[in-house]
């Protein structure tokens, strides 16, 4: 997937929206155990159009919760947990995201995905950074 965020830290200790966005790629997996219990994990490196040499990193994992399937669209709800990095960070931070998105089924095999998120980062500030995602996926495993 692509990504872009609004990081949420304008740098030098302050916590506040920035004009500038941070733009990186992200990979997810979904597991399907039935209608309603599916785990997704993903991982965003936002290392793009850095500025004051700020980028995050964030690995997450939790439930997604699909809505319905209509025609070839399957919206759904997403709360993951998991940590967060950056450049501004001496460590990690504890990282909660709230999301949603909508899959859109290409073939048996491959689906389009545009995803928004909106995360809280457990560090002094904390930090509220928010962004969206698009990218394709391909089922390995399942019926075609």
């Amino acid at each position: 997937m692509g990504s872009v965020f609004q990081p949420d830290y304008a740098g030098e200790g302050i916590a506040q929206t920035s004009p500038n966005r941070l733009y990186g790629v992200a990979a997810y997996g979904d597991v399907k155990f039935n209608r309603w219990v599916q785990i997704e994990a993903e991982g965003r490196w936002l290392k793009f159009n850095q500025y004051l040499g700020i980028n995050e990193t964030n690995y997450l994992v939790g439930p997604r919760v699909p809505i319905g399937t209509f025609r070839k669209f399957t919206p759904y709800g997403k709360f993951l947990v998991g940590m967060g990095g950056g450049s501004f960070l001496t460590g990690h931070s504890f990282v909660m995201s709230y999301g949603g998105g909508v899959d859109y089924r290409l073939s048996g095999r491959f689906m389009a995905r545009g995803d928004f998120e909106y995360q809280q980062w457990q560090v002094t500030p904390t930090l509220w950074p928010y962004g969206v995602s698009v990218g394709i996926s391909y089922r390995v495993f399942g019926p075609h």
